[in-house]
């Protein structure tokens, strides 16, 4: 009997994510997976004692490098190495790691998509819109979000997007906000000429919620009826 191969959930949400924001113009762009802390923390306006930057956070290497912690600093590195230029659209798949006890939610390595976008007249409309429609593909046009104030570096004003559950209940999808001036200044952009958008989400709690799994560290335990059940 032909034994067909199957996708990994995530390798189905990270095809389903990418090919929204592909739809939507945007380029694919990668980083490395061991960073520099400028890249990491610096570049993107995170403060020298920030509690991100402690041992019990962040996976450091004996060469002062880390584990990156998200893949946000690839927004840094794609623009300010020269090779692209604005107006840009760019989405940023890959593996990040972070030194934090697991539980069914949380585990030291997992899976985030960013983006970015520059431009001369961007604003929030435009953000949350994208991101709208991004709910909307993942989860179905019914599927009601909701936008409230929220706190990152590396933007502002900073927004967390939520989504409400069966049971009218809100789950936090992704935050995201207007790129911060100091962040654009690091890229070696002028922050009074341009303006970015940015966003980053967990893919593996997606993967969590639209195959109804309960434990994220089910898709990381290798037990291929997890692959042949979806």
């Amino acid at each position: 009997m032909e034994n067909n191969g199957h996708l990994h959930p995530l390798t189905q949400m990270l095809r389903a994510s990418l090919k929204y924001f592909l739809s939507c113009g945007f380029e694919i762009a990668e980083g490395p997976e061991i960073e520099s802390e400028w890249y990491n923390f610096d570049a993107l306006n995170v403060s020298a004692d920030h509690p991100s930057r402690d041992v019990q956070d962040t996976f450091w290497l004996n060469d002062g490098k880390l584990l990156r912690t998200h893949t946000t600093p690839v927004d840094v590195r794609a623009i300010k190495d020269g090779k692209l230029k604005p107006p840009l659209k760019l989405v940023i798949p890959g593996r990040c790691f972070r030194n934090e006890a697991t539980d069914n939610t949380h585990l030291y390595n997992f899976y985030q998509i960013d983006g970015i976008a520059i431009d001369k007249n961007l604003n929030l409309g435009h953000l949350i819109g994208l991101l709208e429609g991004y709910m909307k593909e993942l989860f179905g046009d019914k599927v009601k979000i909701r936008v409230r104030p929220g706190h990152f570096s590396f933007v502002e004003p900073g927004l967390e997007l939520d989504i409400q559950m069966p049971d009218g209940s809100w789950r936090e999808m992704l935050g995201a906000g207007m790129g911060h001036p100091n962040v654009l200044k690091n890229m070696g952009l002028d922050p009074d000429v341009w303006q970015a958008i940015m966003w980053g989400m967990g893919i593996d709690r997606y993967m969590m919620q639209q195959f109804g799994l309960e434990d994220i560290r089910t898709a990381y335990n290798g037990d291929l009826r997890l692959i042949k059940q979806f």
